[in-house]
C-alpha cells in the first residue's frame, strides 16, 4: 500500500530504497497484467494492443474520443474500453495495425506539460514523480523558453570561468554609459550590486 509523503519522509535511506524497489516491482506487475503496453513523452502517449494474428483493419472496432478510448474486434467485448485519464487532441491522434497482430495507437495530449499516471481512469496508476524524461533539444523548446535556457547556460559558463554573468555585464555597460555621460563624477569607489 502506498505511503503518504509524511510516512515516506520518516523512512531511513535504506528503508526508502527497499520501499521504492518494492513499489517499482508492484507497478511493473500491475502494468504487465494490462491487455496493452504503453509509453509516453510529455506531449503524447503511445499504446500497443495485441490482437489475434491475422487480424485485418476491417475486423477492428476502435473509438478515439477526447475523453474515451475503445479498442477491440467487431462483435466482441472490447480489449480495452473506458475514460481516458486526461483529454487528448482527437484530430492529431491516430491508430494503425502492424503486422496483423498489434494495434499501435498514438494519442496527442491536450496538456503537453503533464505526465499521465494511467491510460484509462479505472486502470492501475504509475508514480509519475519517478519518471525521468529524455533530454530534450533546445530546438524542441518555444522561443521564450529557449532564450531563457540559453541565458542560463551562458551565465553558468561565465561563472565557471570567473567572468561576469549577462546581468552583471548589463549593469557594467549601464555604468560605463553613465560615466561617459557624466565625466565630472568620480566613480572610482562605486560598487554595483
Amino acid at each position: 500500500m502506498p505511503l503518504s509523503t509524511e510516512e515516506y519522509d520518516k523512512l531511513s535511506p535504506d528503508e526508502r530504497e527497499a520501499y521504492d524497489a518494492a513499489e517499482r516491482q508492484r507497478e511493473r506487475e500491475e502494468q504487465a497484467a494490462l491487455p496493452y503496453s504503453w509509453t509516453q513523452q510529455l506531449g503524447d502517449v503511445d499504446i500497443v494492443v495485441p490482437v489475434p494474428i491475422g487480424t485485418r483493419a476491417r475486423d477492428l472496432a476502435i473509438t478515439i474520443a477526447k475523453k474515451k478510448l475503445s479498442v477491440g474486434l467487431k462483435n466482441q467485448e472490447p480489449i480495452m474500453v473506458g475514460e481516458l485519464c486526461h483529454d487528448i487532441k482527437v484530430e492529431d491522434s491516430t491508430w494503425s495495425l502492424d503486422d496483423q497482430k498489434e494495434v499501435q495507437i498514438h494519442l496527442e495530449k491536450v496538456n503537453s506539460q503533464q505526465w499521465w499516471a494511467n491510460i484509462l481512469t479505472h486502470h492501475p496508476k504509475i508514480d509519475t514523480t519517478k519518471i525521468t524524461p529524455e533530454n530534450s533539444k533546445l530546438s524542441d523548446l518555444d522561443g521564450e523558453t529557449r532564450g531563457m535556457v540559453e541565458k542560463m547556460m551562458f551565465d553558468n559558463q561565465q561563472k565557471q570561468m570567473g567572468k561576469p554573468t549577462s546581468d552583471e555585464m548589463k549593469k557594467m555597460e549601464t555604468l560605463k554609459r553613465f560615466q561617459e555621460m557624466h565625466p565630472e563624477l568620480d566613480f572610482s569607489k562605486a560598487k554595483i550590486s
